[in-house]
This record gives structure tokens, C-alpha cells and sequence, in this order.
């Protein structure tokens, strides 16, 4: 049985307001988590809720996952990421992904163009920036002119690449610190972490896992499907899951979400598929569950809790501590 190095959770929690978070946060410490994950979607930007936290529990590492490359400026990154590496010296870690063309193109009217180039020149730059150089560049997606951090943290932050096929799990092994992957099961770790261990077997690999701790099976089932769904049909996710082999398996449900026929499209996700990529039942069975994503490479899990099937998320936290 391997140990992670580190234990995680995502912030915020939803359905609290960030004010009314210091409590929850502060306990983690008490409960044994190492390790706060911020996602960036359509609630909380990735680093308010870490800058918080640092100040709350400065124990406690903190991590993007992630901070999506197209919607602001490479300059406006390194800001950011300097400041809360000054803020917590040595405690935070930059992770950073293409993120999808529904967040990017739909939600911020930016064009979804050349993802892996623009992710591989982003981390490039942010290498430079971020050690104090002086940047002129001109990249293949962007150039700069002159820019330097008029304040450069003491300990350059590790940068992580959010990854999900062949060609950025490489990147992120070869020229980042690491990977954060998701929406993928136990099994799947198996696939991709070798990928990015062939650069260093020293890199880190960040899981965000989708946790629900409750034995009601087929509620669970029943609502998991929306989440996945969701995510699934968005061309990034169906192309990693098609790589990963599990198209035979969810055919029908695409077939069914272009038709605009969403009902169906649901009750074609297969119950299997559900119960490999949301990892559900007892708190015990979820633990044994998180253990062999540790065990088939992952180095830090970082939970994501799901309120379904009337799960109480803070009951489920303390649940699920590693202590």
C-alpha cells in the first residue's frame, strides 16, 4: 500500500459563502489534511479562496486546480501566482490547464485555438518570469515585451500541468512539476501517470476525486449521471475518454446529447461508468476506494465532495479525513 504525500480537499465549499468559510477551513488542520485545491469555473476565482486560506490555516498547502491559461494574460498569472507565493512562502503550487471551450470560447469570448501550444508557452514563460528574468518573447500563441515582476517571490512556486491525453501528460512531465488529472478512475491512473513518471519518477500527480460517501447507491447513480454528463460531452473529456477505451460504453449517450434528446442521453451512462469515475459508499468503502488512486500512482488526492444523495458536505469532510 503506497502513502500520498499529501492529503487534500477542494475549496470553496459549495453552498457557503467565502466569509463563512474560516471555520471549516481551520478544522481541516485538525482533521489531518495537508493539502487545499481551488478549481475555477463559473464560481470562485482559483486564488481568493487561498489567499484566505492562508491566513486562516498557514499550515496548509495550497494549490490551483486550475488556473485556466486563455482567460487571462500570461503576465496577469505571474502576478497573481507571485503574490500568493509571497504570501505563503514555500506552501503554494501553481497549477495551470487549457481548460474547455465552453469556459473559454462560450463564457469569455475568447477563441479556443491551439491548447497545447498555448499551455506549453505559458508554462515557458512562467518559468522565466517567475525565477525574476526579463521577458521578450515571442511565442507561438503570444509574444511579450519587456515585462518583469517588480516583485519575485523567494521560492518560485512549482507549476503543474493539468493533463489529460498523450501529448500534455508529456508536457507536464517533461517541462512541468507535475500533473493534475480528473474525471478518471482508479484504473485509469494506471494509464497515464507512467506517462508523466517517464520524465521523473520525483513528479507529482494531483487527483482531483469525485467523492460521495453514501451508501444509497442508486440515488447516487441516479444524480452522479448529470455531473457526468456534463462533463463528458464536452469535446475535451469525450476525446480522453474515448482514448481512454470507454467509447463503446458511452456512444449512446453522446449519440443521444447531439440528438438534444437529454433524458436519454442520462439513462444511456452505464451504472459501471458511474461508479468508476465518482467514487461512492461507505466512508470505509470511499477510503479504500482513494487508496487505489494512491496505489496506482497518484501522489495527492484532492477530494472533491459532491452533496448528492443528501450528503451533508461537512459531515462528509470529517468523514473522510485521513485522521
Amino acid at each position: 500500500m503506497s502513502a500520498p504525500r499529501g492529503y487534500g480537499i477542494t475549496i470553496p465549499f459549495d453552498g457557503v459563502p467565502l466569509d463563512a468559510q474560516r471555520d471549516w477551513i481551520t478544522e481541516l488542520v485538525d482533521l489531518g489534511y495537508t493539502d487545499v485545491w481551488s478549481a475555477e469555473t463559473d464560481g470562485a476565482d482559483a486564488f481568493t479562496p487561498l489567499a484566505l486560506t492562508s491566513v486562516w490555516a498557514p499550515s496548509l498547502r495550497l494549490g490551483t486546480a486550475i488556473v485556466p491559461v486563455f482567460t487571462r494574460g500570461p503576465a496577469v498569472i505571474a502576478q497573481s501566482a507571485a503574490a500568493l507565493a509571497e504570501a505563503a512562502p514555500g506552501r503554494f503550487v501553481l497549477g495551470i490547464g487549457t481548460s474547455s471551450n465552453v469556459i473559454v470560447s462560450r463564457w469569455n469570448g475568447i477563441a479556443f485555438d491551439e491548447p497545447y501550444r498555448r499551455m506549453r508557452d505559458t508554462l515557458r514563460f512562467l518559468r522565466a518570469a517567475l525565477s525574476g528574468e526579463k521577458v521578450t518573447e515571442t511565442y507561438d500563441t503570444f509574444s511579450i515585451h519587456r515585462f518583469r515582476l517588480s516583485t519575485v517571490p523567494e521560492q518560485a512556486p512549482p507549476i503543474l500541468v493539468a493533463a489529460l491525453r498523450e501529448g500534455m501528460l508529456n508536457l507536464a512531465g517533461r517541462e512541468g512539476d507535475g500533473a493534475i488529472i480528473n474525471w478518471l478512475s482508479a484504473e485509469d491512473v494506471a494509464t497515464v501517470a507512467p506517462i508523466v513518471r517517464a520524465h521523473g519518477q520525483d513528479k507529482e500527480i494531483v487527483a482531483r476525486i469525485f467523492v460521495v460517501p453514501s451508501a444509497d447507491t442508486d440515488t447516487v447513480r441516479a444524480q452522479g449521471r448529470f455531473a457526468i454528463a456534463a462533463y463528458l460531452n464536452v469535446p475535451v473529456y469525450r476525446a480522453f475518454h474515448e482514448w481512454l477505451g470507454r467509447g463503446p460504453q458511452l456512444q449512446g449517450m453522446w449519440d443521444a446529447w447531439a440528438a438534444g434528446d437529454r433524458a436519454r442521453a442520462l439513462e444511456l451512462i452505464p451504472d459501471e461508468v458511474v461508479d468508476q469515475l465518482i467514487v461512492h459508499g461507505t466512508p470505509e468503502q470511499c477510503r479504500a476506494q482513494i487508496q487505489r488512486y494512491v496505489d496506482n500512482g497518484v501522489t495527492t488526492p484532492a477530494l472533491a465532495v459532491l452533496g448528492l444523495a443528501g450528503v451533508d458536505v461537512r459531515t462528509a469532510v470529517r468523514e473522510l479525513a485521513p485522521r
